[in-house]
This record gives C-alpha cells, sequence and structure tokens, in this order.
C-alpha cells in the first residue's frame, strides 16, 4: 500500500450521457450493454484520479436494473473510489436518468467496480490509502473488506473460512 492518502472526493467523478436511438432496443429503452460500457468508463476515471496511473477493470458486482431508461433521457453517473488495497481500488456508482421536458429525474442502478493499477508495462503498482471523512464515506469504506472478500470468494481466490469480514456478519465468535 501507498504512504500517501487521499479523500474520496478527489476521486469523485461525473459523467453524462444523452440516451439516443442508436444506445437502445426495439422498445426504445437504454440497452443494457451500453449502460454498464458507460459505467465502466466513469468508474475508470474515478480510479485514475485516485491511483494516477492505468487502471483496468479487475470486477463488476452485481448490477440491478431498477427502472428502465428511455430514448431522450439524460444519464447521470456518479463514481467515487469508496475503499484502495494494495493494488486495486472498489468505486461505488449511482446512476440517475433524467427525462429533462418532464422534469422527472430516478435512480435507475448502483453498483460496485474493482479497478487494478497498472504501469506502462501492465505489472500492478501500488495504490494511495482512502481516508473517508462523511459518515456515508465511512459506512461504503467499512463494507468494502466484505465485498472485497465475497469478491475473492466468488471467483475462487479465497476459501469461504478465510473471510474472517463476512464470516462475523454470520457467527457471533463469542
Amino acid at each position: 500500500m501507498s504512504t500517501i492518502t487521499k479523500n474520496p472526493k478527489e476521486s469523485f467523478t461525473i459523467m453524462n450521457e444523452l440516451v439516443l436511438p442508436n444506445d437502445t432496443n426495439t422498445l426504445n429503452n437504454l440497452m443494457g450493454g451500453r449502460l454498464l460500457h458507460w459505467m465502466d468508463i466513469a468508474a475508470a476515471i474515478s480510479a485514475q484520479k485516485h491511483c494516477n496511473n492505468i487502471v483496468v477493470t479487475a470486477s463488476v458486482d452485481n448490477v440491478s436494473f431498477k427502472h428502465a431508461i428511455k430514448l431522450g433521457d439524460v444519464i447521470t453517473i456518479e463514481a467515487v473510489v469508496t475503499r484502495a488495497f494494495s493494488t486495486s481500488m472498489e468505486v461505488r456508482l449511482d446512476v440517475w436518468a433524467e427525462n429533462i421536458p418532464s422534469g422527472t429525474r430516478i435512480k435507475s442502478n448502483e453498483a460496485f467496480y474493482t479497478f487494478v493499477a497498472i504501469d506502462a508495462d501492465g505489472k500492478t503498482v501500488a495504490v494511495p490509502e482512502i481516508t473517508p471523512e462523511s459518515e456515508i464515506e465511512n459506512k461504503l469504506f467499512e463494507g468494502a473488506l466484505r465485498r472485497r472478500q465475497l469478491r475473492l470468494i466468488l471467483a475462487g481466490k479465497m476459501k469461504a473460512d478465510d473471510a474472517t469480514e463476512l464470516k462475523a456478519l454470520f457467527f457471533n465468535n463469542n
């Protein structure tokens, strides 16, 4: 881990996109793959702002589509690094869909993406630590280790018995 620390707000990124006909399916709804693409871009920008390095996507957590996004809506994607590990960072994304003529705005999606920082040769590099400042930042920071352990178990990179943070949620160690 790097000795440098940063606050989450230093990685905060807002990205806007207008949903055009080429972005939609036959129901005039935004295609999920297009939204995931935009989310990946916003999350990568946030991670790069945090570590000042090239980053690659390591994982995408479950993404649920809560509300259809329609042709002509403006998408706002907010991304922020919630926690940094030695070479990886978890990025939280919130997606909003706004119909400007009607003045309506709804939260459509939220997700966590994980990125790894690399150098020009493709080797992993250390990333700055995160120092959360607000109650929300602290909550996201604390939950990040559990989410990370779950990702590693699902990827076959960690045994469930080694996931101490996850086990603490389900078992009382008294």
